[in-house]
């Protein structure tokens, strides 16, 4: 059996045996908007549970947009030109208008990738700043569950609050969107560290496909309500990354109506665990790094059998990740010890939470990667086994399986959502 998987810009052709494999799981195919630009303006005229952005816009001075950053695949050069237009129509001037980059603890854009999310326009019209957790911060107080309130400024000063994003499954917050905007996107460290901390990671609810009773998207979003988004406007997109769905409105209200339509896109039923599962990071823009392409490896965790192996393809051209997620990874050799050191009280490290994602995987079952922009050297000290092709690993883990061994296939990775038929 011949697949593409979702891997960097070109995607990778790969074989599988036909007789092995008992399902291919991918996205249910929803019909791209015929015309994204006029569905975004029509939201922003008639949102969920909120005034029209027109009106929200006047008598406003100064406003900030929170946009993602290069590793979600938002189409910004479709949705934000709408915005733009709606409200400097409403009185706010070219010059008020602040595009604030929400990367969270990811490193800044560059010059290109600017370029390439937002369009020559846009880049040399409009302030446009990247978030940075580590600078100066506004403090709002604390959660109810004593979470310090860090947040980017730039928004908390700006008379009009608008946030965009995509909306997919996220392997700690359910779904991508909505409050994620604020919460990682423009908040400070002190926020984040205690946010992504096992006290809201380590719920078995705190997974992908997932809001109710999710402590990590309840904590959130009540930091969200803290800092007061005054509109927001999220997307959903089909295989290719056009706009099948535009969501805007009230933060949350919004956010939900996002989320039950693309659960229509993205659940996926299965019937029984299998021994092997091939997938993917993603592709571009998603699998640039291997701190990325653990939510690859997490979306498979219903679909494999314990003690199983899941085969993933991603091309990570940008290597491994951030200097600290690089060195705690390189340093961890014991899933076990590592959950055990990170519950310590006082214990912190930048980008834990993504080593402890990944403990979470290999408790379960061992993960083979193939990769071209990471040496196999570098491979073994990420608690991971290299392998020069899909097809070689697929060889390996049959000869260390039964001899009536199944596989799954799952193309898009993280896109998609493997439910139990009985959930489905």
């Amino acid at each position: 059996m011949e697949l593409v998987l979702k891997y960097g810009k070109r995607g990778l052709r790969v074989e599988l045996p036909s007789h092995r494999v008992t399902g291919v799981l991918r996205t249910n195919p929803f019909p791209k908007l015929p015309r994204p630009e006029l569905s975004v303006f029509d939201a922003l005229a008639h949102p969920i549970a909120s005034p029209a952005l027109s009106q929200l816009s006047r008598g406003k001075k100064t406003v900030c947009i929170v946009i993602s950053d290069i590793t979600r695949p938002v189409p910004n050069r479709v949705i934000l030109p709408p915005i733009l237009e709606v409200v400097q129509e409403s009185g706010i001037s070219r010059e008020a208008i602040t595009i604030l980059i929400a990367t969270g603890l990811h490193r800044p854009s560059s010059e290109q990738e600017r370029l390439q999310m937002l369009g020559p326009d846009i880049v040399s019209d409009y302030q446009i700043v990247d978030h940075r957790a580590t600078g100066s911060m506004a403090f709002l107080g604390h959660t109810r569950r004593a979470t310090p309130v860090f947040v980017n400024p730039l928004f908390v000063k700006a008379d009009l609050k608008i946030t965009t994003g995509l909306i997919e499954p996220h392997f700690m917050a359910g779904y991508s969107g909505g409050r994620k905007a604020i919460c990682p996107g423009i908040c400070g460290l002190e926020t984040i560290k205690v946010q992504h901390g096992p006290r809201f990671l380590e719920s078995p609810r705190s997974t992908e496909g997932i809001l109710s009773g999710n402590p990590f998207h309840r904590e959130a979003l009540e930091i969200a309500r803290m800092v007061g988004v005054d509109f927001s406007l999220n997307v959903s997109v089909d295989q290719r990354g056009r706009p099948n769905g535009v969501f805007a409105g009230e933060l949350d209200k919004a956010h939900q109506a996002g989320v039950r339509f693309v659960e229509k896109q993205v659940k996926v039923p299965w019937v029984e665990p299998v021994d092997i599962v091939v997938t993917s990071g993603g592709g571009y823009p998603l699998d640039l790094t291997f701190y990325q392409t653990i939510k690859g490896m997490s979306t498979a965790l219903p679909v494999i059998k314990k003690g199983g192996a899941i085969i993933i393809a991603s091309e990570c051209a940008e290597g491994i990740g951030g200097a600290e997620f690089t060195q705690l990874i390189e340093q961890t050799e014991n899933p076990d010890e590592f959950l055990q050191r990170i519950c310590q009280p006082g214990y912190f490290v930048k980008d834990q939470w993504q080593v402890e994602k990944l403990c979470h995987v290999l408790k379960k079952a061992r993960v083979f990667l193939y990769s071209e922009g990471i040496p196999r050297c570098r491979v073994r000290k990420l608690m991971v086994e290299p392998t020069t092709s899909v097809e070689e690993a697929v060889e390996q883990a049959l000869e260390q399986s039964c001899q009536e061994a199944k596989i799954a296939a799952i193309p898009e990775g993280p896109y998609v959502l493997p439910v139990p038929q009985s959930q489905g």
